[in-house]
């Protein structure tokens, strides 16, 4: 299992074991030399493929490190995997889509990404898919369950007294990386290859999701529902990052 550090890492990590970890430290997936001798000598039945550059705006302006990362480094791993007879499970995003539609996204619907992180992801499925070897894409949404993730940086900016402006017009579905590893180890016990869509069960704007998490943690702090157009960032995220799917289960229903 590759980028064991991050939190869908850890929790592929926990179900597992340590044994089968590499973090980014100790190998870059842009390396192709390294992540083929890795992935022969281990010779793994399956590679999950947890490695990504997640800095939805500095990828802006690191166009480059951002599809090196995200599509060269996929591609590295998914060649070794079909030259070893490697299963590969690799996780792409919501931010493959534009965001214009009214329904949430199912696996069959067109990608068009609005951000170079979202392209570079693409790219990544797109490399891996077209390897050849058996591959499965799991697309998620708005993953949390780290000391970083959405809710505990919102717990943060409530404990410390500041103000909580939060976007009301981006919709996901919160996934707990608890689940979506659980969901992805499933995945590849089932032998499912291709394109597969896994997220909760339920979408809401980010500022609904805010303000669950302060109900649930017991506190109490005012969310002001903010416009994208008021919270100006590098990069254009979808309006709508609703995702469904119509091969795999909704996952446990957000809270």
């Amino acid at each position: 299992m590759l980028g064991a550090s991050g939190q869908l890492g850890a929790q592929l990590v926990r179900l597992l074991g340590a044994e089968t970890a590499v973090t980014h430290a100790q190998l870059s997936i842009t390396d192709a030399g390294a992540v083929s001798s890795l992935i022969g000598a281990r010779r793994p039945d399956v590679v999950f493929n947890c490695a990504a550059y997640n800095a939805v705006d500095r990828a802006e302006s690191e166009r480059e490190l951002a599809h090196a990362v995200n599509a060269q480094g996929p591609k590295n791993i998914a060649v070794a995997c079909r030259r070893t007879g490697a299963s590969l499970v690799h996780f792409s995003t919501n931010f493959v889509f534009d965001g214009n539609s009214a329904e949430p996204y199912v696996e069959a619907d067109e990608a068009a990404p609005l951000s170079v992180y979202g392209s570079s992801k693409l790219a990544g499925e797109q490399a891996v898919l077209h390897a050849g070897g058996h591959v499965l894409v799991v697309r998620t949404a708005a993953v949390y369950g780290g000391p970083q993730s959405f809710p505990m940086r919102i717990l943060a900016r409530a404990q410390a007294g500041e103000a909580l402006r939060v976007v009301s017009d981006q919709r996901v579905n919160p996934t707990s990386a608890a689940d979506l590893a659980s969901a992805a180890v499933e995945l590849a016990e089932q032998g499912i290859a291709g394109i597969v869509h896994a997220v909760a069960e339920g979408c809401c704007g980010w500022d609904e999701l805010a303000r669950a998490v302060l109900v649930e943690a017991g506190l109490e702090a005012e969310v002001e529902a903010v416009r994208t157009w008021d919270y100006p960032a590098a990069a254009r995220r979808p309006v709508n990052g609703c995702l469904a799917s119509i091969r795999f289960r909704p996952l446990r229903p957000n809270p």
